[in-house]
Formats: structure tokens, sequence, C-alpha cells
């Protein structure tokens, strides 16, 4: 499939944003170790701190990720609402460079991710308008592969930095710390110049009356559709289980293996390999989903999580990381972008930042109850394993395992509700809920597809 020059930008952003992404799951929370190890914090504290810092960044976008949806959705606020949200969230990436003292670092951390977080509410609504109803599914996945694969240049440069800190010392922490944040920063701000340049807002809400008053009755009046609509709400709740297990996999993943003692270059340059993986595989599934029903495929993608999950309980070696991180390539693009492009499908185009909103409370505020579950469990099971190590008692699950062990359960629950969600159909028009969309499998109407092309 040839892209457009829209859809090319578009996909610009998603190589721009994910270095952010992949910073946050690697070295971010390496640094976040060494400086709460070097203010007394214990391995298992590592787990719980991080944890918390990210669900608090998940409520702040459950609040405003909506209204700040419902605002993009009115005539010319997406771009200036988008354009604000990066900023912020790039300054903060900057700012977090210099930040040596744990606590305030958490702080910081929760600030540039809420930026980032309300910047992909925008973006996804995005997807509306720079493509067609048909080709949105492997748009939407040349997005995650195009991210996966171009954010490995500044990821590279920035273990550089971090192997000449951390192997070589020839660079401080500090020193190390600025510059690996302002090439991410500078990454992300000058991949999304072409979309800043490029997007045009062809589907709006008009305001009426004062803009947030307008914001506020549309997103309620939102909240009612998707109350009268069975479809999306159950997709939602499917949404909010199984994608908090795979984010929650993304977010702890280096966290987790540093706690079991693992080498943190082995564990980045792991999850390198986890973006090379991910790329063709995005790209191939993006490429069935003309054969195979997007729907099907996610289905084949929480199975596959479910069971990474339950492999990663038993994990203690090096190797075994290393096929964690494969396996986690091979279905993390194709289970976000279908979703995402599914989701896009059954909303309202002309609402579709308002509903992507919601749709972030779901999901991409990233892991309010997984990395909650994962470190209640883990805070919870601690000091029983603390005892039998004090022991000489050795077993071959730690704190940190047993609450890895809790996400299967998500994914479980993900899919049930996932398949009831596809079995339902699409509202008639007139009944109140997205009504004016076509049924899943239709073509879009003609006036449709003209204004999106």
């Amino acid at each position: 499939m040839k892209m457009t020059p829209l859809e090319r930008k578009w996909v610009w952003y998603d190589v721009g944003n994910s270095a952010f992404t992949l910073l946050v799951s690697t070295l971010l929370p390496i640094f976040f170790n060494t400086i709460a190890e070097s203010g007394g914090a214990s391995d298992s504290d590592y787990v719980v701190y991080w944890s918390y810092a990210t669900s608090i960044a998940t409520v702040v976008v459950a609040v405003l990720g909506p209204i700040f949806g419902s605002l993009s959705d009115l005539r010319g606020m997406r771009r200036k609402i988008f354009s604000v949200a990066v900023l912020v969230g790039a300054l903060g990436c900057v700012a977090l460079g210099f930040m040596q003292h744990w606590m305030w670092f958490l702080v910081l951390f929760v600030f540039a991710k809420s930026a980032y977080q309300l910047s992909l509410v925008v973006y996804d609504s995005m997807l509306c308008d720079v493509t067609t109803r048909e080709r949105m599914d492997e748009v939407s996945s040349r997005g995650y592969a195009w991210g996966y694969i171009g954010s490995c240049i500044p990821f590279v440069l920035t273990i550089a930095v971090y192997v000449m800190y951390y192997m070589f010392e020839l660079i401080s922490l500090q020193v190390c710390m600025i510059i690996v944040f302002l090439i991410v920063a500078v990454w992300w701000v000058a991949c999304t110049l072409p979309l800043w340049r490029g997007y045009e807002q062809r589907q709006f809400v008009e305001p009426a009356g004062h803009p947030v008053r307008a914001g506020m009755r549309s997103l309620g009046h939102t909240f009612k559709e998707i109350a009268r609509d069975k479809r999306i709400w159950l997709f939602l709740l499917a949404f909010f289980f199984f994608i908090d297990g795979v984010y929650t996999i993304i977010d702890l993943a280096t966290t987790y293996g540093t706690s079991l003692g693992l080498d943190t270059v082995s564990l980045v340059i792991a999850l390198l390999v986890t973006q090379v993986v991910a790329f063709p595989a995005a790209i191939l599934l993006g490429m069935l989903s003309r054969r195979v029903k997007p729907q099907y495929l996610i289905v084949a993608c929480i199975v596959a999580y479910f069971f990474i999950t339950v492999y990663a309980i038993f994990l203690d070696r090096e190797y075994e990381f290393w096929i964690l991180a494969v396996c986690v390539g091979l279905f993390q693009g194709t289970i976000q972008a279908m979703s995402r492009s599914y989701f896009a499908k059954i909303i309202p185009g002309e609402k579709a930042s308002e509903y992507f909103g919601i749709y972030d409370i779901f999901g991409k505020g990233a892991s309010f109850m997984g990395t909650f579950l994962v470190g209640t469990v883990t805070a919870l099971c601690a000091p029983y394993f603390d005892s039998l190590a004090e022991q000489g008692i050795h077993t071959a699950f730690t704190a940190q395992s047993i609450g890895v062990a809790a996400l299967a359960v998500m994914f479980v629950i993900g899919l049930v509700l996932f398949i009831l969600a596809i079995r339902c159909k699409a509202p008639a028009a007139g009944e109140g809920g997205s009504g004016s969309l076509a049924a899943e499998g239709e073509a879009p109407a003609a006036e449709e597809a003209e204004k999106t092309e």
C-alpha cells in the first residue's frame, strides 16, 4: 500500500513520540533506580515507587484526556491543543535530565508523561482526518511499525551515551542524563514538524457558545452515546484490561529485570531487539488485515500476551529476557494498531478527539490498573520473601514475579469482554448511539470517503 503525503506525515509523529516511549521503558527507569538506590531505596521499592508514579500519570490523563479531546474537536482547535501538549512534554523531558533527587524525578516524570499521553489523545483522533476508513488498519499499523524502527536511531545514540557513563566512566551520571533526555526531546519535536505543517482538521464540531462550555456539553452527550452503544462500551472495557497489561509489560520491563539483578546494558539491548522485531511484525500483520478481520488479530494477540505473562513469571536469566523481548515484539505493535483503527471505525469522525480522550482513560494512560496491581502485589509479598531470604531459604519465585503473575488475569478478562464486544451489532440510526456510523464490515458513505481523502 502506497501512503499519501498526509498519511506519511501522520506516521512521522509515531516515529518521533516512540523515542519517548522507548526511553520510558528502558533508560528512564534505570536512571530512577540508580538515583533511588543512592537515596537508600530497596530493590522492591524500585518497582513500587515506579508503578505508583506511572499510575498517577494515568489518573491525570484520565481526568484531562476527555476534556482536552472535546475541546480539540471544535473547529481549528485540534492542531493548537496538540502543539501545546507536544511542547510541554518535550520541555518536561529535557528538565528530567537535571533531576538528581528521586522524588522530584518522579514528580517531573508524571508531568512529562501526562503531556505526552495528552498529545496522543489528539494524534490518534487525527487518523480520522488523514485517511479513509478502508485504509485505517494498515495506516495505523504503519504508524506503529515505523515508530518502532525509527525510534531505534535516537535509542542507539542514547545507549552510546549511557555506555560512556556505565562502562567507561567517561562522563558523570548527571551529564549522561542531560544528554540522553535532550536527544529524545529534540528527536520528538523534529519528527512532529511535518504533521504540524501539513495537518488540516477536516472533521470537527462547530462551537455553540463559549468553547469550554460547548466542549463540556458535548462530552456529556458523548458519554450518553457510549452508554447506549453496547459495542463501544464493551470494547472499551475489554481494551482497559488487555491493553493495560500490554503497557504494564512495556513500562516495567527493565524495572523488573534490574530488580532481579540482570545486567542493565543487556536488558536495554534486548529491548532494542523488541523494536526491530516489532517493525516487520506490525507491517506484515497490518497487511494481513486485508484478508483477516482485525478483531481476530486482536484476539490472537491477547492470547499470545497471556502466555508471555506466564513465561515472565519464571524469568531469572538474561537469555530468557531476550526470548521475552522477541515474543513481545511480535505482537506489541499489532495489538496497539488494530485496537486504534478498530475504535476509529466505530466512532463518529467529527468527535474523534473526544472519543479518543475517553479511549485513553481505558488504555494509553498507561497501566493504571496493571502498574498499581503489580506494585501492590509486590509490596504485599516482599516481607514474606524477605523473611525467607533471612532464613536462607531460596525459592523459584520472587515478590516481583508474583506481582507480574497478576497480569495474566487481566488478559483473560480482556479476552472475554472483547469477544462479547465483537458479537454486538452497531445501533441503527436514530437509536442514539453511534448510529450514524457504517456497521462493521460495511463501506462508509461516499461523502465521508471524499471528506477524508
